[in-house]
């Protein structure tokens, strides 16, 4: 299934809600063009829903590390959440834990925003 996403706006905070793959083509420049476009219109603080994202490669990878190179640019932050266990193994894999602040439910992320 090709990657969709939503946003919603909670005060500062955009949550965007990707469902799919996120792979090299169209997933992967949808991530980057959505994250840009929300940059763009100032906002800094965005929570990335990867709960229904069953695949993600290495370009989409790469498409979340330079999201999160964005933000810092940015002084912004940009944290995931629920991540599906394919996507967990390869954070794991990849080290990529110990960049991201990945969390596990809404709430708890929403509040973990400085």
């Amino acid at each position: 299934m090709a990657l969709q996403g939503t946003t919603r706006v909670v005060g500062e905070i955009v949550i965007v809600d990707f469902s799919g793959k996120i792979t090299l083509g169209e997933g992967s420049s949808l991530l980057r063009r959505t994250v840009r476009d929300l940059v763009d219109r100032g906002h800094r603080k965005i929570l990335i829903n990867l709960d229904d994202v069953d695949y993600i490669d290495s370009s989409g990878i790469g498409e979340l590390v330079s999201a999160y190179t964005t933000l810092q640019t940015a002084k912004g932050e940009l944290k995931l959440l629920n991540l599906t266990k394919r996507v967990h193994d390869l954070m794991q894999i990849t080290r990529l834990f110990t960049v991201f602040d990945v969390q596990s439910d809404e709430d708890t992320a929403m509040r973990s925003f400085r």
